[in-house]
């Protein structure tokens, strides 16, 4: 049985490494290694103790990730709230009173941006806090490529075409995983079945 769950938990951080580097192929895990070296050990302080607080968090944080990449690429554009020019994909139904975690990722921003202002990316920090959290319930932990940059737009018609609803039978779930060039296996494990 452990060596289902280490298969299906591997599984799983390949799938949204894949997911993640979809996006953008010049990124680098060392991206903010002059410009902010303390970012990654102030993210992952946020995120542990959001986590100790309640270890839930882990596994919504994670999904936030998966969320946020499976619409418009992993560019933070789940974080956008409604504007003028902006209809927020935190309103699509598969995300709204669903996807949560928006204060921890808040929260993790403001203590970066205290330590070097106006460099680190949401969208690295989303990725960044997805990773963390993994490992803070003793999950496993993965190199995360930075340098994505946040998106200036959000796309709720997209987030409500792309993402799998709770209602869709077994061949429209296997279609919208295909458009983003997952597998039906690759479906499976990110279910969590």
């Amino acid at each position: 049985m452990a060596w289902r769950t280490s298969s299906i938990a591997s599984f799983v951080v390949t799938t949204l490494v894949l997911l993640a580097t979809i996006s953008d192929a010049q990124l680098s895990s060392k991206f903010y290694e002059s410009t902010c070296p303390n970012a990654l050990s102030t993210i992952r302080t946020v995120i542990r103790t959001a986590v100790s607080k309640e270890r839930r968090m882990a596994a919504s944080l994670i999904r936030l990730h998966f969320h946020d990449c499976f619409v418009q690429g992993c560019d933070a554009s789940i974080l956008l709230d409604d504007s003028s020019s902006i209809e927020s994909e935190k309103t699509a139904p598969q995300n709204f009173n669903s996807v949560r975690g928006f204060n921890v990722i808040d929260q993790a921003k403001t203590e970066v941006e205290k330590v070097c202002p106006g460099v680190v990316s949401c969208a690295d920090i989303v990725a960044v806090a997805a990773r963390d959290a993994s490992f803070a319930v003793g999950g496993p932990s993965w190199t995360v490529k930075l340098g994505r940059r946040d998106s200036t737009t959000a796309s709720k018609i997209e987030a409500t075409n792309d993402l799998p609803r709770f209602t869709d039978d077994v061949d429209i779930l296997i279609s919208r995983f295909n458009k983003k060039g997952l597998t039906a296996r690759d479906m499976v494990t990110l279910s969590g079945n």
